[in-house]
């Protein structure tokens, strides 16, 4: 039984040269999308570098739904060597991009869009707020379900906290955790990581500059 499992989960990857893989918008060498996948949505809008790797039970959606007009060709666009954790989610509808080497752990948000609740006559789910690009830095690590909102500019090598809610802008080198996220520490030229009650903590003798 194992080893049937593990045949239909290497059978149904999505990798370069696959049916569905030719159906992406662009879909470089070396990248891969585990099995079962949970949901994959208007992929001809969506743009995986090199040796991109998404967990098994991932969503990349496009869109509101299958053929959405609406769309952009680059809806939702993953650096080279990027690294999603199984049961990421990530709905783009206006743009969402993840700079190269982006890694997030299991259970990840990510959306460019909410719902709006100006009308109290229609239900939520029915009303669409206004969608915000979303950006992730190079290097950046998102942590256990962490959520990341509309509108969030996340900069390079950044740490974003397990469970942590991200919006609005955070700087490069920084280490945000809580609900809304909050920068807790963050790199200080000549001094290393600092944090925000003036904790100081040298960089480590092994770590390269960035």
């Amino acid at each position: 039984m194992h080893a049937a499992w593990r045949f239909a989960e290497r059978a149904g990857e999505v990798v370069p040269g696959s049916p569905l893989a030719d159906r992406f918008g662009s879909f470089g060498p070396g990248s891969c999308i585990g099995f079962p996948p949970a949901t994959l949505l208007n992929v001809h809008a969506v743009h995986l570098g090199r040796d991109v790797l998404v967990g098994r039970q991932a969503t990349l959606a496009a869109g509101y739904g299958e053929g959405d007009h609406r769309l952009g060709d680059r809806a939702l666009v993953l650096g080279d060597g990027c690294v999603l954790g199984a049961g990421t989610t990530i709905t783009a509808h206006e743009r969402i991009e993840l700079g190269a080497h982006v890694y997030a752990g299991q259970g990840v948000f990510i959306t460019d869009a909410s719902h709006g609740y100006q009308d109290p006559d229609t239900p939520i789910g029915r009303q669409f707020g206004r969608h915000e690009p979303v950006v992730v830095g190079a290097g950046t690590w998102l942590g256990h379900g962490a959520v990341v909102l509309p509108g969030a500019r996340i900069g390079r090598n950044v740490v974003v906290a397990a469970g942590a809610v991200v919006r609005g802008t955070v700087p490069d080198h920084a280490v945000v955790a809580g609900n809304p996220a909050r920068v807790v520490r963050r790199l200080e030229p000549g001094l290393g990581w600092v944090s925000q009650g003036g904790d100081v903590r040298p960089l480590a003798p092994f770590a390269d500059p960035v």
